[in-house]
């Protein structure tokens, strides 16, 4: 009785969604059975240029990323990769619009079961530049998006999956596939795993410590600035902000030279005058650390205190005055007033600055060049996974072995980031908080 109500709704039941999917199997077709003969013949067009222009490229370009060439100082693995890769971009480009072209004669064929009339030439290509003018907008950026950041991200990828290294390096030599040779050594051989987890503790060290004591200050500081006792507070901000108006690696230059072991300031005008020693800053692991830390605070806490300080002038002092009126202390209206508003404001803020800290370059590399060195591993004393990625790369020549430290390391931060996002009250309902 339902399927003969059904049939009853359909004004054109010999027209068979089914048949024009199956057609469609041929790009084109299925539109021309759907009387949609502009739109079919264009498709089959494209498609068949495409072919034709792109089938040697893809198919010459997957074989190579199998065999990543077969003639030594002749064929270079790395070009073998990089057409490879570009072949599986235009391969899955490919295959998701024929998946679009057969869905599509799919959908038109089952609106012209219910009465839908096909569109003249006009209509059709009014409708066409209405549905896909979103699109033609962001197609610049997605392919730039594909080219510059996926493409790079591919081929560190399958690096991670070869045996490029110094004396394994193309064209002299054919990179071949190793499988998950190289994250095996990494765990397993007694170098790399104990290079592996010193330099990982203390990037997880160095990134909640320096991220923590960062926020942490800026908070007192913005909690104080922001009494009504303080006076001159425009004068105030203006002065806690200036470290973040100086470039970063000018400031990271200077107390490169102001914490230098035999002419630094700090050595020679604070610590030798008060303790009558010297502080091994750039020789000494442990206080290059700590060096490293107290700079990161002093660079990192002005970003932070201006966010803090907007969101603590944001808070109604009504709420205050309540707690005032209930006998609440300091401590109590800091704990269940002015710390969970803030939090709830500025959370994915603070968690890209943990992710940031995670990967700061910049600071480890013009400091102390991750140093001082430790003998026996490929790893400085002060190296984070990043800058340790980056001396694997460009002074020792390690590729595997850096990409597959890349791939642990954006494992990581991804998943850190994405399970704290969801975590973050800011991103609930409203109705949640």
């Amino acid at each position: 009785m339902a399927t003969n109500e059904k049939q009853k709704t359909l004004v054109n039941p010999q027209h068979q969604p089914t048949v024009a999917a199956l057609l469609s199997i041929i790009p084109g077709l299925g539109q021309l059975y759907n009387k949609r003969f502009v739109k079919g013949a264009s498709l089959f067009i494209l498609f068949a240029a495409f072919a034709i222009v792109m089938f040697n490229f893809i198919s010459s370009g997957l074989v190579g990323l199998v065999t990543l060439g077969e003639i030594p100082r002749e064929h270079d693995s790395r070009v073998f990769l990089s057409e490879g890769i570009l072949s599986l971009i235009f391969l899955a480009f490919f295959l998701t619009i024929y998946y679009l072209n057969i869905m599509d004669a799919y959908k038109d064929a089952k609106r012209i079961q219910l009465g839908w009339t096909v569109p003249n030439i006009r209509e059709g290509f009014k409708n066409a530049w209405d549905t896909s003018f979103p699109y033609i907008l962001i197609s610049p950026g997605l392919f730039l998006l594909i080219f510059v950041v996926v493409f790079p991200l591919l081929f560190m990828v399958f690096l991670a999956f070869t045996n490029y290294s110094l004396y394994n390096a193309p064209p002299r030599h054919l990179l071949s596939w190793v499988g998950f040779e190289n994250f095996i050594r990494l765990f397993s051989i007694q170098e790399w795993r104990t290079a592996f987890v010193n330099v990982l503790s203390w990037t997880l060290i160095w990134t909640f410590v320096a991220t923590s004591l960062q926020i942490a200050l800026a908070l007192f500081l913005a909690i104080i600035v922001n009494d009504k006792r303080i006076k001159f507070k425009k004068l105030i901000r203006t002065v806690f902000i200036l470290p973040w108006a100086v470039p970063a690696f000018v400031t990271i230059i200077i107390f490169s030279a102001l914490f230098n072991d035999n002419f630094g300031a700090i050595n020679l005008q604070i610590i030798e005058p008060l303790f009558n020693t010297r502080i091994p800053w750039l020789q000494n692991a442990f206080w290059t650390k700590v060096a490293l830390i107290m700079i990161q605070v002093w660079l990192g806490f002005p970003f932070v205190f201006a966010l803090f300080t907007g969101v603590l002038q944001s808070i109604s002092s009504d709420w205050y005055e309540a707690a005032d009126i209930d006998g609440a202390n300091r401590w109590q209206k800091f704990k269940n007033i002015t710390f969970p508003h803030v939090m709830f404001a500025t959370a994915p803020l603070l968690i890209m600055q943990y992710s940031f800290n995670f990967n700061n370059f910049n600071i480890i590399y013009l400091f102390n060049q991750g140093g001082p060195a430790v003998r026996g591993q490929t790893a400085g004393g002060t190296d984070i996974l990043i800058s340790w990625i980056y001396g694997l790369t460009f002074d020792n020549q390690q590729y595997n072995m850096a990409a597959a430290i890349s791939i642990i390391l954006g494992l990581m931060v991804a998943t850190f980031a994405f399970f704290q996002f969801r975590r973050t009250r800011s991103f609930k309902e409203e109705g949640n908080f």
